[in-house]
């Protein structure tokens, strides 16, 4: 099954939580707090794997979680750093954001890495807390959490040459002739549900992967028959080889379909139609197809009077007549065409964005009449520290001070001995 759009979660490893510990050795007085640092959580990075096709190892597994850090240790030892999560992804993978639909990174050569998620550092121990004051805190932050997000794949195959055309007009049959590729061929539309694969090697040692994109029809931008569902693995050919059927079976005329497979390729992207195209007329095995090939040889003409006429290597795919010219010169045509994937464009024109700060932390109440407090910050603080120890809570009311969250809850209403709770755990408000 070809699967060429997937969405996934992913978990980056949380960091490893620091130790409240102290030196107790025999001769040693007064040894101090010796707590050790948590280790680093593993990262989640997705890589590209030259034996993957498509995105088929994704449709049964979804989640994806890295390793935490290991906790810190006695005698100042910090503790292991977890290893970072590989994910394999084919070539041509494009990785989006699904809340916000940015686009996060565009893998495209054979082990090229993304990391997508990074891992929580991991928390320090009471070594980092000790002061003149306080020569031996009881205080030890936990991990920080890692990253956790949505993101989609959406595959775009690295092809350099695409077959364009309308069904059955011989895309999958020249496919099979030209490469290894062995795609289903029968008499009727739609033949091809899936984008075929296919390696050209030519005898004086040049090679290209060829594709064969189905689904297009008049209508197609719009979402007609297979859409435009797999309009988007054209975008990164570097050549069309447009195929028009020349034996008329169905009383179409081959010139009509020529401009309507166009049409359809400049409503999807307006770029697709400055590609450079190849004309392949098809099936001249057939009759009356050499005189449909001059009317339509006379039409084309007529259309491109003041621009460049495009190349045009008649074929008979059953018959093999025509495909070693067709393939030699697709192969000239490439070694002189520029990869199609546009570098980014940066303006010259001055942008002035205006800061926007995040809000550290939100106040509601709920049915029972306790507050709630919420935020990314404020439970990011949280989660890292350590409840089993009151040096660490007093620190933690600190940080929820110099925030403002006491000024905010009394100017909400709180009153002395009211409820307060931060994700799962609740405390008393004493003013």
């Amino acid at each position: 099954m070809f699967v060429d759009q997937v969405k996934i979660n992913i978990k980056a490893g949380n960091g490893g939580n620091g130790i409240v510990a102290f030196r107790r050795e025999k001769f040693v007085p007064n040894g101090g707090p010796a707590g050790g640092d948590g280790g680093r959580g593993g990262d989640v990075v997705l890589k590209v794997d030259s034996g993957m096709r498509t995105l088929m190892d994704f449709r049964y597994q979804r989640k994806f979680k890295a390793p935490s850090g290991s906790n810190g240790m006695n005698k100042q030892m910090t503790g292991r750093s977890a290893q970072d999560f590989v994910i394999n992804v084919p070539g041509g993978t494009i990785v989006k954001d699904t809340e916000t639909g940015e686009v996060i990174g565009d893998l495209v050569d054979n082990d090229e890495t993304l990391v997508v998620a990074k891992g929580g550092r991991g928390g320090r121990g009471n070594i980092h807390f000790a002061s003149p004051k306080n020569p031996a805190p009881e205080i030890a932050e936990n991990g920080e959490p890692g990253r956790e997000r949505s993101i989609q794949l959406e595959l775009r195959l690295l092809a350099d040459v695409g077959l364009l055309g309308f069904p059955s007009v011989g895309k999958s049959t020249l496919l099979s002739v030209v490469t290894s590729a062995k795609p289903k061929i029968a008499e009727y539309h739609f033949t091809t549900l899936v984008p075929n694969l296919g390696m050209v090697r030519l005898d004086d040692g040049r090679d290209f992967v060829i594709a064969d994109i189905p689904g297009l029809i008049e209508g197609a931008s719009q979402g007609v028959g297979l859409g435009f569902e797999f309009l988007r693995h054209v975008e990164r050919t570097k050549v069309l080889l447009h195929l028009v059927d020349m034996s008329v079976v169905e009383e179409v005329d081959p010139f009509d379909s020529y401009q309507k497979i166009n049409q359809e390729l400049g409503k999807y992207d307006p770029d697709l139609i400055k590609r450079r195209q190849i004309i392949v007329p098809t099936k001249m095995d057939m009759p009356n197809s050499e005189d449909n090939l001059k009317e339509f040889e006379k039409k084309i003409q007529e259309s491109t009077k003041n621009t460049e006429t495009p190349d045009i290597f008649p074929i008979s795919a059953v018959t093999h007549k025509g495909l070693e010219p067709l393939m030699q010169h697709t192969a000239d045509v490439l070694e002189n065409t520029p990869d199609p994937i546009p570098a980014p464009v940066v303006s010259d024109d001055s942008v002035t964005y205006a800061y926007e700060p995040k809000q550290p932390f939100l106040i509601t109440q709920d049915e029972d009449g306790v507050w709630v407090l919420t935020g990314e910050k404020l439970e990011r603080l949280f989660k890292m520290t350590n409840t089993e120890h009151d040096d660490s809570m007093i620190r933690f009311a600190r940080q929820m001070r110099g925030m403002g969250v006491d000024d905010a809850l009394r100017k909400a209403g709180i009153k002395n001995g009211d409820s307060v709770r931060i994700l799962d755990f609740t405390f008393e408000f004493v003013d």
